[in-house]
């Protein structure tokens, strides 16, 4: 039974990794200031893996991982750190950079620390595909220069780089994980920082009309969030990976009007969106090169994009919906 971390495990990534972990079996742990994340999503994690047949329920440390004591009390007598934490978000990063960097390159720096000083085995980091910026090519590879638009973008760079320092500096082994648009059930609609998936879903189950931000020609590589379990999972043990930068996504690419449009079928719905003025710091194309991924982690999409859009769409809806 292998000991895991989970920094923000009470978010919504985090909770999907929590359960996932719990169904195999292994020791799990929790850190999380709860600033985001909640109690209920480590329940409906909890109780979704005893659904499953897992017996074990996921220790809990609550507390913000900016400060180094925090940070080394969650790391101690872990085998594996999967680094969750942070606060996820271009708009709220350019509306307030001085707390998201805190909690994405303070806490980030701690995590670190603490973890080499435990001597884990492997550290695994949650990066984002916001690193790459305005760059037009398509698909974006890890080796294309970062070209960060906002101070989330820039902070998740600076994790990268942190964690290649720890691994050629201090030998600690270390892989970060560029996830890319990641959705599905547990992820908050309530706040204007969600998602857009979580937005568009609540706003049709509302019955009103969202505010896509430009024309919603911008296209994302929307991964299911079971795809990014599996990679992070993979990233954790994979042989030969230290210090790696690897995308885990789809190389799939869906506009935000396709978007609006698939929700509305699965709702019968039929709403005209509001369009407003672009956002500052988003990027307008978005998708992964995954051959990195299948090369080094034998990483493959599990689910695709219309199955895990129905799944999202049953969950917040509470109910099945008919296949139409």
């Amino acid at each position: 039974m292998a000991r895991y971390l989970v920094t923000g495990g009470a978010g919504f990534i985090g909770s999907h990794l929590v359960e996932a972990l719990l169904v195999r079996g292994d020791d799990v742990r929790v850190v999380d200031n709860l600033s985001t994340g909640t109690r209920a999503n480590l329940a409906a994690a909890t109780a979704a893996a005893r659904a499953a047949g897992a017996s074990g329920t996921p220790s809990f440390i609550g507390g913000d991982l900016a400060d180094l004591a925090v940070a080394t009390a969650a790391v101690a007598d872990m085998d594996y750190v999967l680094h969750q934490a942070a606060i996820p978000s271009v708009p709220r990063s350019v509306a307030d950079p001085v707390s998201s960097n805190r909690a994405n390159i303070d806490a980030t720096l701690n995590v670190l620390v603490a973890a080499r000083d435990a001597g884990v085995k492997r550290l695994v980091f949650a990066g984002s595909s916001s690193v790459y910026g305005d760059n037009a090519e398509l698909p974006k590879r890890e080796d294309m220069p970062a070209r960060p638009l906002s101070p989330y973008a820039l902070q998740k760079l600076v994790g990268e780089q942190y964690l290649a320092l720890f691994t050629s500096l201090y030998a600690l082994d270390t892989v970060s994980t560029r996830y890319f648009n990641v959705f599905g059930p547990r992820q908050d609609p309530s706040s204007p920082y969600s998602g857009v998936i979580s937005l568009f879903v609540r706003a049709a189950l509302d019955g009103t009309a969202p505010t896509i931000h430009g024309d919603g020609g911008q296209t994302r590589d929307f991964t299911y969030v079971a795809n990014t379990v599996d990679g992070v999972l993979r990233a954790a043990v994979a042989p030969g990976v230290a210090g790696e930068v690897i995308n885990v996504a789809t190389n799939g690419r869906v506009s935000l009007n396709q978007l609006w449009n698939e929700v509305q079928r699965l709702l019968g719905t039929s709403l005209t969106p509001v369009y407003g003025p672009p956002r500052a710091g988003d990027v307008r194309d978005s998708q992964a090169a995954i051959d990195k991924a299948s090369r080094l982690l034998g990483y493959q999409p599990i689910v695709a994009f219309d199955d895990g859009l129905r799944r999202t769409v049953e969950w917040a809806a509470g109910r099945p919906l008919p296949h139409v």
